[in-house]
Formats: structure tokens, sequence, C-alpha cells
């Protein structure tokens, strides 16, 4: 990049009789890694579909941009995307639950945090659906629920394998005792699905916790997580102060439950879309 196109000031470089002026990089341009602290471009991180291109630390991804990742372009439909959350209960806390989900909804582009569709992996159909966590932190109340339910009722009339991207805090409490009860209606929908034979994939990103992880999050006959990925249902935290006990070392992680054989496997984000299309094939190779 031509040092005329950069006119915000902030970056200082040192070139010869440049070296009294101080530059500014346009704003985004440059990132610090959560991780290892390293200074990284912006676009290179994105085209490293958001992970640290020194230490590979992943960075949370919109749901969007997983549909994107995952399936072949152009292939992808959204189903259920008319359905939307309701206020039923008149919640209120710092601010009423409909203006939350007004400006998640603003936020995000989507009525919930849930995307649901199907599309095809190296052309193979699949029913796909993924969490979206900028939305009140991918919290599962009624209409999330029902699409995840949906999703794995067209995955059984189709015969076609499930594949979920797990990204939640737990059931949404502004829904109360409705929220909870979605955890129960997924499993039994999820049941009818593993009787027939039909594949579920479950990614696992960070964070999977609360009633998903409690439910159909560790349910799948493949459960696959992103490195580092914090899965469980309560939060580290909470259960140090409820046992009066020290955890072990990156307790709830992806590898600590891979090494205690919760998981499967871990993969690489950049690896991640290869990794379910093998898997497909061998689970399914009649597509």
């Amino acid at each position: 990049m031509s040092l005329d196109k950069i006119k915000n000031p902030g970056l200082k470089v040192s070139l010869g009789k440049l070296e009294d002026k101080v530059f500014k990089a346009p704003e985004g341009f440059w990132i610090r890694c959560d991780e290892c602290g390293a200074i990284l471009q912006q676009a290179a991180v994105s085209e490293n579909l958001a992970c640290c291109t020194e230490c590979h630390h992943h960075y949370r991804l919109g749901a969007r941009d997983r549909i994107a990742m995952l399936t072949d372009e152009g292939s992808f439909v959204e189903r259920d995307q008319d359905l939307k959350p309701k206020d039923f209960l008149e919640f209120f806390d710092s601010q009423s639950y409909a203006d939350r989900l007004l400006r998640s909804q603003k936020k995000t582009g989507s009525m919930d945090a849930f995307i649901a569709g199907e599309a095809t992996l190296d052309s193979l159909p699949i029913q796909l659906g993924c969490f979206e966590f900028a939305f009140m932190g991918g919290s599962m109340g009624t209409i999330v629920g029902e699409k995840i339910a949906r999703l794995f009722e067209r995955s059984l009339a189709k015969k076609q394998p499930a594949i979920v991207v797990q990204s939640s805090g737990g059931a949404r409490m502004q829904e109360g005792l409705s929220s909870l009860m979605q955890m129960s209606k997924t499993l039994a929908v999820l049941s009818k699905l593993n009787q027939a034979g039909v594949p579920y994939i479950s990614v696992l990103t960070d964070p999977t916790t609360g009633g998903v992880a409690a439910s159909f999050a560790i349910m799948g006959d493949v459960n696959v997580a992103e490195p580092k990925a914090l899965i469980g249902f309560a939060g580290p935290r909470v259960i140090q102060q409820t046992i009066n006990e020290r955890l072990p070392v990156n307790f709830q992680r992806a590898e600590f439950l891979l090494e205690h054989g919760m998981i499967d496997a871990i993969v690489p984000r950049t690896e991640l879309r290869a990794y379910v299309s093998r898997v497909l094939k061998m689970l399914c190779p009649a597509l």
C-alpha cells in the first residue's frame, strides 16, 4: 500500500526524510491478537478464516460466515427465517426483552440466534444450522429450539445428514421455563434421527455452554471442536465456587474434553470443511 493512501494519523514509520512524520493506518487496518499479542493486518486475519496468522488463535465467527465456510458457493437455502421470537412474559431487567430483541435483530440482520437451511458440501446434500453468538450470546429460546427441531425433522424426512455449529451461552432466561423446554424438545427429535441412522455432526466452537451444551450439542455421532473452545454446562468460576476446589488447568477447554473422551476430535478452522467432508463421505457413502 502506498503511503499517500494512508491518510489517518497514528502509525509511525521511519523512511529517511519522512521519519519525523506520523502516519495513521485506516481504522480497522491493524488488530492485536488476544492470545499472543501480535500486531496483525485485519485483511490477513480475515483471509485466514478469522484465525491469527502467528499463533492460530480462533476469533469468534458469525453464523453467515460459518455457512459460507462450510457450504458450496450459492448452495445454501435458508429455512424458517420468518420465525420471530416474542416477549410473551413481558420480561424486564435493565431493559425490556422486546428492546433487546430489536437491538439484536438490527445488529445481526437475523430474526433470532440461529440460522438453518439446506445446502451442499462438496456436492453432498446437508441440513445445516449455525448459532449467531452476536444475537444475545447465541441463547436458545423457543424460536431457536423450534428451528433446531425443524432442521432435525428435515434431515430425517430427506435422509440427509445434519450439521449444527454450536456457539451459545445456553438457555435464554428472558423466556423462562419455555426456553428450558427446548432442551427436551430438540433431544426428542434428535433421538428419531439417531434411530433412523441419519448422521448428525456437532461442531463445537467457543463458547458452547449451558442448556445447549447439556442437550443436543454433545450428542452428535461425531463431536468435533475448534482449538481451545470453552465447552461445558456451567462456567469454571461458578463450578469452582460451588465445589470450593481448584479446577484442573484448561478445565472445560476442548483439549481437556478430548483427553477425557468427551469429544472425538479437535480440528483447526482452516481444516474444518475438509474434515467434515471426509466424515460425511464415510458415514454416507450412498450420497
